[in-house]
């Protein structure tokens, strides 16, 4: 039997564009609504050292450690996205007193998270990947987001050309997943 070589090839030859893709975060929906910049985070798996008379040898290690995944985002006027993470990094760190955790939650009763959140601290989010047509091509799928920094605000009444306001978020993560429109792992 002959193998043919360009069987193994890649069948699309467009490229992955980096303005192609929509965030969806289930707890915040207005910060993913003017999100501007997103990341697939990368990944470590951790080596062990096997000792040898010779040289030591790097074999793979058993634990991978995920990089956080930042949203960069448009702030609107009212400040209504804005607050949907500064709200729910407070509601978390409960900075004036143990009450807020409980106000923030039970602000936030519309809300459905999976049934093993009892606390409901975390959001499951989709970065849907788009094709070079700006159709769904696969998505990354987190799970149990949660922001624990949120990027300043500065005014400056000098600047003489109007840049809008960005925020950066970054949120830590239990796993995230690339898989197609459908949910299969690729």
């Amino acid at each position: 039997m002959t193998i043919n070589p360009y069987d193994k090839q890649i069948s699309n030859r467009n490229f992955l564009s980096p303005v192609g893709f929509k965030f969806i975060l289930n707890r915040a929906p207005k910060v993913a609504f003017f999100g501007n910049s997103a990341n697939i985070p990368s990944m470590t798996l951790g080596v062990a050292v096997q000792t040898n008379y010779l040289k030591d040898i790097d074999v793979p290690g058993d634990k991978i450690i995920f990089e956080d995944f930042n949203l960069r985002f448009l702030v609107d006027e009212n400040l209504e996205n804005y607050m949907e993470i500064y709200n729910w990094i407070r509601g978390l760190g409960y900075p004036e007193s143990l009450e807020e955790i409980f106000n923030w939650q039970s602000s936030n009763s519309t809300f459905q998270q999976p049934d093993k959140s009892q606390m409901n601290l975390y959001s499951d989010g989709t970065l849907q990947v788009l094709t070079s047509k700006q159709n769904p091509n696969f998505k990354v799928s987190f799970k149990d987001l949660f922001p624990y920094s949120l990027s300043t605000l500065s005014f400056d009444a000098t600047d003489t050309d109007i840049q809008y306001f960005t925020a950066d978020v970054s949120f830590k993560y239990t796993i995230y997943n690339i898989t197609d429109l459908s949910g299969n792992i690729l």
